[in-house]
């Protein structure tokens, strides 16, 4: 092989290997993302309170620094109006474990109570979540799960 041809194939070398180590340092760096998310509602049931619970699995390689979770009838203003961060500054925080090396396991509860159930709007439901990383980033996921109060 001629020297120009080993140098061009050297050069080639370096530059494909700056342009994998670009993409490895950029592939640590993914925001926070949720997967196998599950709502389950239970009615109350007459001197028995329901509930409504969600479980997700969130992962960040920064670590997750929280999970806030927000449920919102199809029928509302918000189905037209799109949540926003801003909106899920006053939602309320899930409870999350380690389940993995960089993925916690987040569980929102809450009871229902009759008058709760009473007051709610008929039909589907959706489960917003808002996952911040370590480092600050954010996702916003306005549909995470479903649910149907009936």
């Amino acid at each position: 092989m001629s020297r120009r041809i080993a140098l061009s194939v050297a050069a080639g070398v370096v530059v494909l290997g700056g342009a994998g180590a670009f993409a490895l340092a950029h592939a640590g760096e993914q925001p926070p993302a949720s997967a196998h998310s599950t709502a389950r509602y239970v009615a109350p049931d007459g001197d028995r309170d329901g509930s409504l619970t969600f479980v997700t699995d969130v992962t960040a390689s920064s670590g997750v620094k929280s999970v806030k979770v927000l449920a919102w009838p199809q029928s509302s203003s918000l189905a037209k109006d799109e949540l926003t961060t801003k909106d899920m500054a006053a939602a309320e925080s899930a409870v999350c474990k380690p389940s993995g090396k960089d993925t916690v396991r987040c569980t929102y509860t809450t009871k229902v109570t009759a008058s709760d159930a009473e007051s709610s709007p008929r039909g589907a439901w959706h489960i917003a979540v808002l996952a911040t990383a370590q480092d600050g980033t954010t996702t916003l996921d306005t549909k995470a799960a479903d649910f149907t109060i009936g």
